[in-house]
């Protein structure tokens, strides 16, 4: 059916997005929970006409799949199934802590993890910290098959995905690191953050931390990770007020961005408190 100059396509199967978002070529776009697309007209860019393939028929893409060595999560699983659905794995507190805070209730049952990373102008989306620092594979669908990439690989390529390209599924490896997602809103910015740290450490005799990764979002334009900390943090207890204080000589690590919600030096001043809860939150019987 049409819809003003959009068209409007429903798929029942991946094979059948894929071919139709191929068909449509640059004026394709899948169509999931849609709470993007429609508050487009209030980030003021330009409107673009639209082909749109919608995905919530696919099956496949709402599933959660929770095996022994890794957990795929179909792009159309919304952030309310996510977090229900990983609410009792370990090393998934990030990602479930990430989905569970997301926007707001009603955004979070319909909002999908395929949309939310797929913004590529959202600064703020809280799954992609939390993805990365889980070291996150993602998969994507095209009429030439299946590639896998890892996050920062996608993340550098979203924008300039080639028509049938379809992000299908995330994969996380299950490992036997804790994680936290801690984030700062503020009542002025909505439903945003400010600023987010996710952080998965491993943990050792005496809370020494051996392994680490940290992710930084809604501070730069891209999340990233925060390597200098990771660094710092590996081969000493995992303490939270040392955390804080290295974070707090790390900030120079990056370029921040002014908002209306929040300056950029703001940003940058939250981040060794946000790094203190976070360590606070893995330390065991924390």
């Amino acid at each position: 059916m049409k819809t003003g100059a959009d068209t409007f396509h429903v798929a029942t199967t991946l094979h059948g997005a894929v071919a139709a978002l191929a068909d449509r070529g640059h004026a394709g776009a899948p169509l999931a929970g849609a709470t993007w697309i429609m508050r487009a007209p209030l980030r003021g860019g330009p409107q673009q006409d639209r082909s749109y393939v919608a995905l919530s028929r696919i099956d496949e893409l709402r599933r959660v799949e929770i095996g022994e060595r890794d957990i795929t999560i179909g792009a159309c699983v919304t952030h309310a199934a996510l977090a229900s659905a990983l609410a009792h794995i370990d090393g998934c507190a990030a990602l479930v802590q990430a989905a569970a805070s997301s926007a707001n209730p009603a955004v979070r049952q319909v909002a999908t993890i395929g949309g939310n990373l797929c913004a590529w102008d959202f600064a703020s989306a809280d799954l992609v910290p939390a993805l990365i620092c889980l070291a996150a594979n993602v998969e994507l669908t095209s009429p030439d098959g299946v590639e896998r990439i890892s996050m920062e690989r996608f993340l550098a390529r979203r924008s300039e995905l080639a028509p049938g390209t379809l992000l299908s599924r995330i994969v996380v490896a299950r490992t036997a690191c804790g994680s936290a997602h801690v984030r700062l809103p503020l009542r002025r910015s909505g439903d945003y953050p400010v600023a987010i740290v996710s952080l998965a450490v491993k943990l050792g005799q005496n809370s020494t931390v051996l392994t680490a990764r940290a992710a930084v979002g809604s501070v730069e334009v891209v999340a990233r990770r925060w390597e200098t900390l990771e660094a710092g943090l590996v081969g000493r207890p995992l303490d939270p007020q040392a955390a804080a204080a290295l974070a707090g000589r790390c900030l120079d690590d990056f370029v921040a961005r002014d908002g209306v919600e929040a300056a950029g030096w703001y940003r940058l001043a939250v981040l060794p408190s946000l790094v203190r809860r976070a360590a606070q939150a893995l330390l065991p019987h924390s």
